[in-house]
């Protein structure tokens, strides 16, 4: 396998952009239920919807751990959390039950979630690449098409807070 191949951009899709319209696209959660995504656009006055490659790895675990310790700020500024990943129902499930995850874990194994928004995902194995995309009024109000880790949750309530929200 040539250098650099197994972490180049496996999707041709072009990330959303802010002021794109969210997708509505529904899949399994942790729970096994299904969540429309564009339902829950309209519940919370800010809606977030991160993307990371793997349950359970170092990365995404202090990604997901950065969110869940921001949850209850986050919350209270009247965001709601998804993360995404290719991850199935019983992985996602363990995931949030091992570090405690508060918000909800989309099981998007046929990667319709990971297509609508756009997310780039690595070549043979096909996981998404770390992004979040923070939502408001169904359209895109902030993308982060690099995806941060131990700071996810710090840098959307910066934003919440610049954009005078909560």
């Amino acid at each position: 396998m040539a250098s650099g191949s197994f972490f180049g951009s496996g999707s041709s899709h072009a990330p959303l952009q802010v002021g794109d319209a969210a997708p509505a696209v529904a899949v399994p959660a942790d729970s096994g239920e299904t969540v429309d995504l564009g339902a829950a656009y309209g519940r919370q006055e800010w809606t977030l919807v991160y993307f990371y490659p793997k349950a359970d790895t170092p990365g995404c675990t202090k990604q997901g751990c950065s969110l869940r310790d921001g949850y209850a700020e986050l919350t209270r500024r009247g965001v709601a959390v998804f993360g995404v990943s290719k991850d199935g129902v019983a992985a996602q499930s363990a995931f949030k039950a091992k570090f405690r995850l508060p918000f909800t874990l989309l099981a998007d194994t046929e990667g319709k979630v990971i297509a609508a928004f756009g997310v780039s995902t690595y070549p043979v194995i096909g996981m998404p690449h770390r992004q979040a995309y923070l939502i408001r009024g169904g359209k895109i109000v902030y993308a982060d098409h690099k995806g941060t880790t131990d700071e996810q949750a710090a840098v959307i309530l910066r934003f919440v807070e610049q954009a005078g929200g909560g």
